[in-house]
């Protein structure tokens, strides 16, 4: 079955990096709280992403648009390509509409598993626990890229990396998962609380798409 909720891991891994600098050392840990902060005190978020996915033993498949967040628990992410896919949160439900299909899956926020979810709350205040090891980090130019793994082994990941510029602005985030696929975006033009209205957040099904509710 495809995977049309792979796109969004996003800031729930970065964010959980982000609690790994409590056992790292020192201007790692005020590194990522400057992250941290960052994003916590966004009551709007608006970025450009690209993001590339590489199943073990296949090829890569890269997908871009535009993701906007609100507090509390609201996203949409608008694709390009494949231009008019399309998933959104009110809050409450979600809603993932893929134009090759011309279906619309509909599921409850709680119910659902997806690595998505945790997004809906990304702008919400977070209370981290420790959840990775081998915190690593290195310089990249002006950049720092930060390396950690899970405690976890039940995760369904094993390495997170993410590059953060000068300003505390995740620019990259690669994703390695326990079957050895991968998981990379890249950030671009990131606008902190620009204006949102609230019915960006409302899905609305195209005329003669099919909805159908539960999991995938």
């Amino acid at each position: 079955m495809p995977r049309v909720y792979d796109s969004v891991r996003l800031l729930a891994l970065m964010f959980a990096a982000v609690v790994s600098a409590l056992a790292a050392d020192p201007s790692t840990a005020r590194l990522l709280k400057q992250v941290e902060q960052r994003y916590n005190r966004a009551e709007t978020l608006q970025v450009r992403f690209a993001e590339t996915y590489t199943a073990a033993g296949r090829s890569s498949r890269t997908e871009t648009g535009l993701l906007s967040l609100r507090k509390p628990g609201r996203m949409r992410w608008d694709y390009t390509s494949p231009a008019g896919k399309l998933f959104v949160s009110d809050g409450k439900n979600l809603y993932l509409y893929v134009p090759g299909t011309n279906r619309v899956q509909k599921m409850k926020l709680k119910q659902s598993e997806d690595m998505r979810a945790p997004l809906a709350f990304l702008l919400g205040k977070l209370n981290f626990e420790k959840e990775f090891q081998n915190i690593q980090t290195k310089s990249e130019g002006d950049n720092t890229r930060i390396l950690a793994e899970p405690k976890a082994d039940s995760l369904p990941y094993s390495k997170v990396e993410f590059v953060v510029s000068p300003d505390s602005e995740i620019r990259k985030l690669h994703i390695l998962e326990q079957d050895n696929s991968m998981l990379d975006f890249t950030f671009d033009e990131e606008k902190v609380n620009p204006p949102l209205a609230g019915s960006l957040f409302q899905f609305h099904p195209p005329a003669g798409a099919d909805v159908v509710e539960g999991s995938r």
